[in-house]
């Protein structure tokens, strides 16, 4: 259970995230995330990092029950640990694959949303549930996911699009079976990882840097709304009515 990282062939790592029963992650566990995928860009030998879990979701966002048990402190430690994760996901030196099954919700979009590209299962699915568990954030991510108006749809909406729809709008760029899918990312890892290493570094460093969006300061500007509603009382009153399985 936690955070891990191996190296299944030449020039690949794979981080993995175990956080049963849904990977909804605690404070600790969106840290440790951000310096597991960090330290594999900064692995001069690694050319392709691939972001994994295992279980039935890939992500079910940050973990609502150590939120309620411990407040504010939960909520800013979060905060700062999606950020952190996230931003580790984008700036990672080398190509990130997130390889997504089943249930990809709340941060799960954040790390997605920052990845090169996305290879998902056939039962994955994918939304922002955030306004039925009293937050705010990762539009940012959705955006780069889907188009502007179903982005809004969607986030208003908390529904999911699945990943069928998804690599309809060109966001996904393969749906395979479920047993299937862990081959399929090594796959295009592989292809990724077969490039000149030094190349691939500075792609990746001119890529973001023609982004037209500067993920780090939206999100955040995101985050800002999210510590309104929760000094406004309206976070705590809204979490409060979501379901006790808690995730």
């Amino acid at each position: 259970m936690g955070v891990s990282t191996s190296r299944p062939e030449n020039g690949v790592a794979v981080v993995t995230a175990d956080f049963p029963p849904v990977n909804a992650l605690p404070v600790t566990g969106w840290f440790d995330l951000a310096d597991a995928v960090r330290s594999a860009g900064h692995d001069a030998g690694i050319r392709c990092v691939v972001l994994a879990a295992e279980g039935r979701g890939f992500n079910a966002g940050v973990d609502i029950k150590e939120i309620r048990a411990e407040g504010g402190n939960a909520l800013i430690g979060a905060n700062r640990g999606c950020f952190e994760a996230f931003a580790a996901v984008y700036e990672c030196e080398v190509p990130v694959v997130a390889a997504v099954q089943g249930f990809c919700l709340g941060g799960g979009i954040g790390l997605v949303g920052n990845a090169d590209t996305i290879v998902a299962s056939e039962d994955a699915v994918f939304g922002l549930p955030e306004l039925d568990r009293g937050a705010l954030g990762a539009a940012t991510h959705l955006a780069r996911l889907v188009p502007p108006h179903l982005m809004r749809a969607l986030y208003y909406t908390s529904r999911t699009a699945t990943a069928a729809e998804l690599h309809a709008h060109g966001s996904v760029w393969r749906v395979v079976p479920r047993d299937g899918l862990r081959a399929a990312a090594l796959e295009l890892a592989r292809e990724i990882a077969a490039k000149d290493g030094e190349l691939l570094r500075l792609a990746k460093a001119a890529i973001n840097g023609i982004d037209p969006v500067d993920v780090r300061r939206s999100y955040r500007f995101e985050q800002g709304f999210t510590f309104e509603a929760q000094l406004g009382g309206t976070a705590g009153r809204v979490r409060d009515t979501f379901g006790k399985e808690g995730t």
